[in-house]
């Protein structure tokens, strides 16, 4: 099986690829832009692997993605390209509009055609598969969790891209019979993540010692899911999934963002002493404008269907991820230095987050 993924270099995307290298009835093709958020050095372990290809493109472009299926004749394709971070979205939507809803309309019609001029056992065969949040849900209260049959309410720039992008997915599947699945997925963490997200920029601010800020007082709730228990449900559902459906991928693991923080001092107590607790670098900063208060994903739909659970204990992942990142000095330091310096992005008031 041949796959083009899209945003490959990615934090999810090159989990992705490296996990489906690792198959061996699998061909990749990653294609990626190679932003700011882009890494090729997350991708240095699989470099020279004989099922592996690199092509520098861009989702937007209309004749590159025609040439990527021409070329490359995939299999499935799976969509990981996007903007993802809301505060970025919160500064800069346009951005967010163009590579999520642009870009995948972009990439449905290249898939829509080169499909439509596929034989009939490979036509049935063919799977196009995009990578959605549950950011499109909206927010819940205290209860419940979203299943696939949640209503979409998205509160963001880049939570609406999102739901954009889910929506024509479903229209290219009803309208033209394209054998389309949306996943959607709660939190990822995890090594090679940038360090805009909340995990790898409290673990980096703490091992220098700067202010770990936290919106409002820290009550907004997530679910976690370690981005390698995340691909490996990506890869159920591709090989698995049901043309036209939708799975919901969520590690079960609830926190509120202050408890998340306070678990990685604790975690950098034990592997970087330093001289007064790092709990003691907390402080508490105004709140993200529309700041969703709480997300949690009812994943018994894959679980049911396709066998699939989450393998990492969420103290597992977060110890090996605190860890990975403290043994990787150099690869945040040059991200530090060139591309991200840590700064607040999308508050009122742009508060440094130096």
């Amino acid at each position: 099986m041949k796959v083009l993924i899209t945003g490959g270099a990615g934090f999810i995307g090159s989990a992705a690829v490296r996990h489906f290298v690792g198959q061996k009835d699998v061909e990749i093709v990653n294609a990626d832009k190679l932003t700011y958020a882009g890494d090729l050095s997350s991708l240095a372990a699989i470099d020279g692997a004989a099922n592996y290809r690199f092509e520098q493109a861009d989702i937007c472009d209309a004749a590159e993605m025609v040439r990527l299926f021409d070329e490359h004749e995939p299999d499935a394709i799976v969509n990981l390209a996007a903007e993802t971070h809301v505060d970025r979205s919160i500064d800069n939507s346009a951005k967010f509009v163009r590579t999520n809803v642009q870009g995948t309309y972009v990439l449905l019609e290249a898939a829509r055609h080169y499909w439509g001029r596929l034989d009939a056992a490979r036509q049935a065969q063919f799977r196009f598969l995009h990578v959605s949040s549950d950011e499109v849900y909206g927010a819940l209260g205290a209860t419940g969790a979203f299943t696939e049959r949640s209503a979409y309410a998205p509160n963001s720039p880049y939570a609406a891209s999102k739901a954009a992008a889910d929506h024509l997915v479903r229209a290219w599947v009803n309208t033209y019979g394209l054998p389309a699945i949306v996943s959607n997925c709660s939190n990822n963490y995890g090594p090679y993540q940038f360090p805009e997200k909340l995990i790898p920029l409290t673990i980096i601010n703490a091992a220098e010692g700067k202010p770990l800020r936290v919106y409002g007082r820290g009550e907004n709730v997530r679910d976690w899911i370690h981005v390698d228990d995340h691909v490996a449900g990506l890869e159920l559902v591709l090989r698995q999934g049901r043309p036209g459906e939708r799975y919901n991928i969520g590690g079960g693991t609830e926190m509120r963002n202050i408890d998340m923080v306070r678990a990685i001092c604790a975690i950098m107590d034990e592997m970087a002493p330093s001289p007064r607790p790092h709990a003691e670098l907390i402080e508490f900063v105004a709140d993200r404008p529309g700041h969703d208060f709480r997300y949690a994903i009812d994943a018994s739909k894959i679980s049911g269907e396709l066998g699939w659970h989450p393998r990492i204990t969420f103290d597992q992942g977060l110890r090996q991820t605190v860890d990975w990142y403290l043994a990787n000095r150099d690869w945040w330091d040059r991200i530090r230095a060139k591309i991200y310096r840590g700064e607040r992005l999308g508050a009122p008031g742009r508060e440094a987050m130096a």
